[in-house]
């Protein structure tokens, strides 16, 4: 489906919500429109030398809070209106699960996997090169992120040149998240969309109402999952639910295809089998099927954590899973969306479940802009705490525990637990609002009342913050 109709479909969902809003026209259509767009051409050399003109966007969708935020996209299908509507979802994103930006997207319209890694850093230099020259990058003003074609390389070239072009300013390295680790990145980064993908089905599914409604038990535990996509997002999820949640993966597609066991599958081993092979077919112990084919398969959950407009008018009446989880960015289109609140199924929408990046990018760049490390002021404090109460405990008790018991209790936490904690606790509170708003305010589904509360907040702060003259 075209990128227009997924722009449309955007404001189809913005405007289902906005019908339930107490606030004003005027104000509701401030925060519907895209605020800024830049589009911009400019001159790559390829690797024999001969120039191609590159195409590329970025959109700053809503100045209701600074910076704004969003992910860069490298792909041949990028258009305008792609990024304006996935800007807009990114501001409704960070409303609804508390992070204080705006949002924003960026897409460059190049195949990335057909393209040398010497090409993809030039064009990755030259388009930060545009951003800093109209200013549409920085700390405080817009602060990108990796999303579909790019990730911790391209961040690492952003930031590399934004330190060479604005070399006087402060917190340089803030500029952008997802950046490796020795670039000041932050650990949990890479796994964290995903991470929030189990969280959020956690939050939902654990609710007994919920569950009964759709004729499940409450919880993850033996339900069958089919994932589209093997990506960061769909592969850090899959592990979560599988390993984490005891739930079955019993099919994942992919570009080449789609493979299905019954009886479950080893995503970590299907994984590899990919990597080493080049695709996840043959993978022992499945049967491979068409990948479209796939999302029709019978299933609890279906997660799909490729691209948009995956489930629409044409195969929604055939989509059997109980529970639509939107691990990608508008996966179900709005005609799609209708078709499965009708039949009954659960759509968690992706204006929710796929927060958990955003949460990290914004965890990091709190630790840039503080320069230092959220472990580093609290991990030795809390060790010698824990040694304390242990030590009292075992006074009162007269038992010892074992020296490993011991060392994993004392252990103040590191970097990654403080980090993965706060993931959990902001996707668990953010599920438990839009729970409350749908029930309190008897909405039709999950989606509108996620909409809706993203809308009112983003329409609260415009309207208390002296916005309008």
């Amino acid at each position: 489906m075209s990128a227009g109709a997924f722009y449309e479909s955007v404001h189809g969902y913005f405007d289902r919500a906005a019908a339930y809003s107490r606030f004003e026209p005027g104000i509701l259509k401030q925060v519907k429109d895209c605020n800024a767009v830049y589009r911009m051409k400019f001159p790559v050399r390829n690797d024999d030398g001969s120039v191609r003109v590159v195409e590329a966007f970025r959109a700053e969708h809503s100045f209701h809070r600074l910076p704004t935020k969003g992910g860069i996209r490298f792909s041949r299908m990028v258009s305008l209106n792609e990024t304006i509507a996935l800007a807009a979802l990114m501001t409704y994103k960070c409303a609804l699960v508390g992070v204080p930006f705006g949002g924003a997207k960026g897409g460059v319209k190049i195949s990335p996997a057909q393209e040398s890694e010497g090409f993809r850093e030039r064009v990755t230099r030259r388009y930060t090169a545009e951003l800093i020259r109209k200013n549409f990058i920085g700390p405080d003003i817009d602060v990108p992120a990796p999303d579909y074609g790019t990730g911790e390389q391209e961040m690492g070239w952003i930031v590399d040149t934004y330190k060479n072009i604005r070399m006087n300013e402060p917190n340089i390295y803030a500029c952008v998240t997802g950046k490796p680790l020795a670039m000041q990145g932050i650990p949990g980064r890479t796994q964290a969309t995903g991470q929030g993908v189990y969280f959020g089905l956690r939050s939902c599914l654990d609710q007994a109402e919920v569950a009964k409604k759709l004729g499940l038990t409450p919880g993850l535990a033996g339900k069958r999952v089919i994932l589209q996509g093997l990506g960061k997002v769909g592969f850090h999820a899959a592990k979560h639910l599988q390993e984490d949640g005891r739930a079955l993966i019993v099919g994942v597609s992919e570009q080449e295809g789609g493979v299905y066991n019954a009886d479950g599958l080893d995503v970590v081993a299907l994984l590899r089998h990919r990597q080493e092979t080049g695709s996840i077919l043959g993978f022992p112990g499945t049967e491979s099927v068409d990948r479209g084919a796939l999302l029709e398969f019978s299933c609890d959950i279906l997660i799909p954590a490729a691209l948009e407009n995956q489930i629409t008018a044409k195969n929604a009446e055939r989509i059997q899973a109980k529970v639509i989880a939107e691990a990608a960015n508008g996966p179900v289109d709005q005609a799609g969306d209708t078709i499965l609140c009708r039949r009954g199924c659960l759509v968690i929408p992706d204006l929710f479940l796929n927060a958990g990046g955003v949460t990290v990018s914004y965890f990091e760049w709190l630790k840039n802009r503080a320069g230092v490390s959220f472990d580093r002021m609290i991990s030795r404090h809390e060790e010698l705490s824990n040694r304390h109460m242990l030590a009292a405990m075992e006074t009162l008790t007269g038992q010892q525990l074992p020296g490993s018991d011991r060392d994993r209790l004392i252990h103040g936490p590191d970097e990654l637990r403080l980090v993965v904690s706060a993931l959990e606790q902001t996707m668990t509170r953010a599920y438990e609002r839009i729970h409350e708003v749908w029930l309190q305010r008897d909405l039709p589904d999950l989606r509108t009342a996620a909409f809706l509360l993203a809308i009112e907040r983003v329409a609260e702060s415009y309207s208390h913050h002296g916005i309008f003259p």
